[in-house]
């Protein structure tokens, strides 16, 4: 694609937008052949098994590394540029968001991205979910909850201005990210042949890997050509949740690759439901289930905002340019979703398949 051509032809902005929507369109189809959620896979391991689920979660991780680091060897992407890494982390918030977010996807059933791509196959539990994810992001953005979100954001951040690089903290060589997601895609292949995944689901959960990286490398091309700066930024699902919502509520705001995203992941979640015959119609199957996923989904709002990106913003996306509070983030998520899964579920509680 010739980014300049595009800029020239329709604008910066939906040049942005449309961006968005063809990661999206990618992570989604992806995601819902693969059957990719975080989860799923700490649950799994929770509970003492090295499963598909787990198999999913690391080609995905793995493929997203070395893609990326491949691409910044190759001189198409520059991690430093990315959005994530321009700006200071904030340690308390990868903490304290992490272990909320981590709690609340195992009472949703689903991290966000997760939740986005079942609405897309007709879970309605997952719409009402993703609506109170997005409001309840948008308050810890600018509304009733922000307060509460700057204060415990600001108790520790990382200083210099800027995220901590893992790699350079590390003193590694700049190739040293791209051995280390090969060596991970080994252990995944080797997960995945102990699970006998087949080649198509593990092509799939590749991937969402692979979307990942499309939505680095895209934005870092626009940036070098567009007149006004413009964010180097991939596939998360807090902010542009709520970037979302309030361009459908609010006629100022403007087309952006977080307002293409969204919509992306469900038209490809959709159409890949579709055409394997997956579409249908779900609901909550009582009330004890409803309250659970709305307070999960509540929860998710909030710790994925204070934490500076969900379960993808930070396990993935965030990881494969080796943020150090996307790093911290994920522990913290893997944290407490296997402890709610220990207290919660594995004590008594229902917990539908």
């Amino acid at each position: 694609m010739d980014i300049l051509a595009l800029v020239e032809r329709i604008g910066e902005a939906p040049a942005a937008a449309l961006l968005g929507l063809l990661t999206g369109v990618i992570f989604g189809v992806a995601a819902q052949r693969s059957r990719f959620c975080l989860r799923a896979a700490t649950v799994e391991f929770a509970r003492g098994r090295m499963g598909d689920k787990v198999a999913v979660w690391l080609l995905t991780f793995s493929t997203a590394v070395v893609w990326v680091q491949g691409a910044q060897y190759l001189g198409l992407f520059r991690a430093q540029d990315a959005r994530i890494m321009a700006i200071p982390g904030s340690w308390s918030g990868a903490v304290i968001g992490g272990l909320i977010f981590g709690v609340g996807m195992v009472l949703a059933r689903g991290c966000s991205g997760r939740l986005l791509v079942l609405a897309a196959t007709g879970n309605l539990r997952s719409v009402v979910s993703g609506l109170v994810f997005a409001v309840v992001a948008q308050m810890s953005l600018s509304g009733w909850l922000a307060s509460t979100r700057d204060s415990l954001a600001a108790l520790w951040v990382t200083s210099g201005g800027q995220n901590m690089d893992l790699l350079a903290f590390l003193g590694l060589p700049n190739m040293a990210g791209l051995v280390f997601g090969i060596i991970v895609a080994g252990i995944a292949l080797a997960v995945s042949a102990h699970n006998r995944i087949g080649i198509w689901r593990m092509i799939f959960a590749s991937g969402v890997g692979f979307a990942v990286a499309v939505g680095w490398v895209s934005t870092y091309a626009l940036s070098q050509v567009a007149f006004d700066p413009l964010p180097v930024e991939s596939a998360t699902f807090t902010g542009p949740s709520a970037s979302t919502l309030m361009f459908f509520l609010d006629h100022t705001a403007i087309l952006e690759f977080d307002v293409g995203l969204v919509p992306g992941v469900f038209l490809g979640s959709f159409l890949a439901a579709w055409l394997a015959g997956e579409f249908r119609f779900q609901g909550f199957e009582d009330e004890a289930n409803m309250r659970r996923s709305l307070t999960g989904a509540a929860l998710m709002g909030f710790g994925g905002m204070l934490a500076g990106g969900c379960a993808i913003g930070n396990g993935v996306t965030g990881g494969s340019v080796f943020a150090g509070t996307a790093w911290l983030a994920l522990l913290c998520m893997w944290i407490g979703a296997m402890m709610t899964d220990l207290t919660v579920d594995q004590r008594g509680v229902r917990q539908p398949a």
